[in-house]
């Protein structure tokens, strides 16, 4: 399975598919001796699991309540396909391209995002979350299905808290790389400080993912 599936998923390993295994997305069949036997159709059901979440940032209860609607011979609409939302709620396959209008209650994020009122309060409490005017933005919604992702993985919201630190630290080089533009009281300024912050930190991101790629690979390799 592993050998089917790496050159796609190449994050995929052996406790990640027994983890889906005991959180019921797949059921392979046993051998007498207790050996998993996988079939073609295990074999596409994964590759449709793992895409979810590459692709949508889905969480697995979201993906479970749709293949079981499929096993139960339903048609649910295509997971991450564009639906009906709440008003003032984006599209959640358009979030990325642009979150500055998105505006969110509480009950919207919690449902955009598939978690549970408890996993919210969790990303709040570490700071990873926050409220503007009341509601919250595009980066919340962003943030917090990307935390839903990675619980499968182990990875709870405090976990993120060294993720959010470093966030941080990126963000005040920028603000002080800007300092200076912020202080001119010519036209246009302010503008001129939002575009090298974005520019900035667009190289940070880069680099960012550069160096845990490099880091991983001194890591893993033998």
């Amino acid at each position: 399975m592993l050998g089917l599936l790496s050159a796609e998923f190449p994050d995929i390993t052996v406790s990640k598919i027994r983890f889906l295994e005991s959180e019921g997305l797949i059921e392979p069949e046993r051998s007498p001796s207790g050996y998993r036997k996988f079939a073609p159709a295990d074999a596409e059901r994964l590759r449709f699991i793992l895409a979810a979440q590459r692709d949508h940032y889905l969480p697995l209860r979201v993906i479970k309540e749709h293949l079981d609607a499929v096993d139960r011979g339903q048609n649910p609409p295509p997971l991450g396909g564009r639906r009906r939302t709440p008003r003032g709620l984006v599209a959640t396959d358009s979030v990325h391209e642009d979150t500055g209008d998105v505006r969110l209650t509480r009950r919207q994020l919690l449902d955009a995002a598939g978690i549970d009122p408890e996993v919210l309060g969790e990303l709040e409490e570490f700071g990873l979350v926050s409220r503007v005017g009341g509601q919250y933005d595009g980066d919340a919604l962003t943030i917090a299905r990307a935390a839903a992702a990675l619980r499968p993985f182990g990875f709870e919201p405090r976990h993120l808290r060294a993720v959010k630190a470093a966030a941080d630290r990126e963000v005040g080089l920028i603000e002080a790389a800007v300092a200076p533009t912020m202080r001119q009281r010519s036209p246009g300024a302010h503008a001129r400080a939002a575009e090298t912050a974005k520019e900035i930190a667009s190289l940070s991101l880069k680099l960012h993912a550069a160096l845990v790629s490099a880091g991983l690979r001194a890591t893993l390799e033998p």
